[in-house]
């Protein structure tokens, strides 16, 4: 992300022009030499967990050779200017390295506990918040929790988080943001910062789930028969919003967001808006790269045009409700949405505003989106049809 801030600074028309290209080098690369990496990667840990592996398609879905495969593919994305975060991909790279290691030894936990652990340890490791770590696990990863996975996911979620302690010391994702408006303003700017976040939310997972689920409407079906134009096409969208945008879209989002978060001046929704198309444009081109982290750049966009209509509206922490809302809503996850943004805001005093703006945004969804983007897309995954045995 740095070196592309320094190319942009260099050339910032021809900076753009990397995105279609890089797009469509990524997307080659991912389909001949690791189709296993393309996307987030939590659908594919999802599948992983669920089944067990048939044949060699099925066991590189988390190896440390798909691990590597992603972190250079998704390095390679935020050098073009891709909006896409770490994260989705370190919740796969964590999995296969923990599945990698521990295959074929006797004893200990089993295969699926140890999936949805290493899963679990890659949230904590990413944003250093390792209670939302075993919330992900418990509420995204696992359809049922028992306890043995339980005690497993705890144990690695705790070494994750020691050696985030040891590597970057005690840090907050964001910052610990002090000078938020009263509480009585976030719990009544919860409800409607919720339901636009989460209705935003659930916009951006049925056009995403339309394009790459296992639909086979017609764009579908194209994006399946030429694959490369169809990135090429996507990183087009990409650096055409980027130009239109001033740069603001490029990279995960965390400088925006921040800056949004500690009251500097920002665009509010037009932010979001470029930002939504971005992400979208990125994860629907096929090359590896998460979403986690350009929702919550998107969510503080809508939060932030809100906190511009007045200290009624809960200043600063209507920019934190709202990357809460629309992530609940992109990834229908309520309980991790609210815990993660509690751990990296350090802010205890939200908690309540929080849950209340994450579970509305959950129902929202719902209504364009009814069933969570990351089981939709872990159907792709399975080596058998969902409900049948492998």
């Amino acid at each position: 992300m740095a070196l592309h801030d320094r190319l942009y600074a260099l050339s910032p028309w021809l900076t753009p022009l990397l995105l279609p290209l890089g797009f469509a080098a990524v997307t080659w690369l991912t389909l001949r030499f690791s189709p296993e990496a393309t996307g987030s990667g939590i659908p594919q840990v999802i599948a992983a967990a669920e089944q067990r592996w048939k044949g060699r398609w099925g066991g590189q879905r988390v190896t440390i050779r798909t691990a590597a495969w992603k972190v250079v593919l998704s390095a390679a994305l935020l050098v073009c200017g891709g909006s896409i975060g770490r994260e989705g991909p370190t919740v796969q790279v964590v999995a296969g390295i923990m599945r990698s290691l521990t295959r074929g030894l006797k004893g200990g936990p089993g295969r699926r506990a140890i999936i949805i652990a290493g899963g679990a340890a890659g949230v904590a490791g990413a944003f250093n918040t390792p209670i939302a770590g075993v919330v992900f696990a418990v509420e995204e990863l696992a359809k049922s929790f028992e306890k043995r996975t339980h005690t497993t996911a705890i144990l690695v979620v705790v070494i994750a988080g020691a050696t985030s302690y040891a590597l970057q010391g005690d840090y907050a994702y964001f910052g610990v943001l002090n000078g938020g408006g009263p509480l009585s303003a976030a719990w009544l700017a919860a409800p409607l910062i919720g339901v636009t976040g989460g209705l935003a939310g659930g916009v951006f997972s049925r056009a995403l789930a339309a394009m790459i689920g296992p639909s086979n409407n017609p764009v579908a079906r194209w994006r399946r028969a030429h694959p490369i134009a169809f990135a090429l096409i996507c990183g087009a969208v990409a650096a055409l919003v980027a130009l239109l945008s001033g740069g603001m879209t490029f990279g995960a989002g965390y400088a925006e967001a921040k800056s949004l978060l500690q009251g500097h001046p920002g665009r509010g929704l037009d932010f979001a808006g470029y930002k939504l198309i971005a992400s979208l444009a990125a994860a629907a081109s096929g090359a590896p790269g998460g979403i986690f982290a350009p929702s919550l750049a998107t969510g503080a966009g809508i939060g932030a045009a809100f906190a511009r209509l007045g200290p009624v509206l809960a200043g600063r922490d209507a920019v934190v409700l709202g990357m809460t809302g629309y992530l609940s809503g992109v990834v229908q996850a309520p309980l991790t949405s609210a815990v993660i943004l509690m751990e990296m805001t350090r802010d205890p005093g939200l908690v309540g505003p929080l849950m209340l703006a994450a579970l509305l945004g959950r129902w929202a969804s719902g209504l364009i989106m009814r069933e969570p983007i990351y089981h939709v897309l872990a159907a792709s995954w399975r080596t058998t049809p969902a409900g049948t045995k492998p």
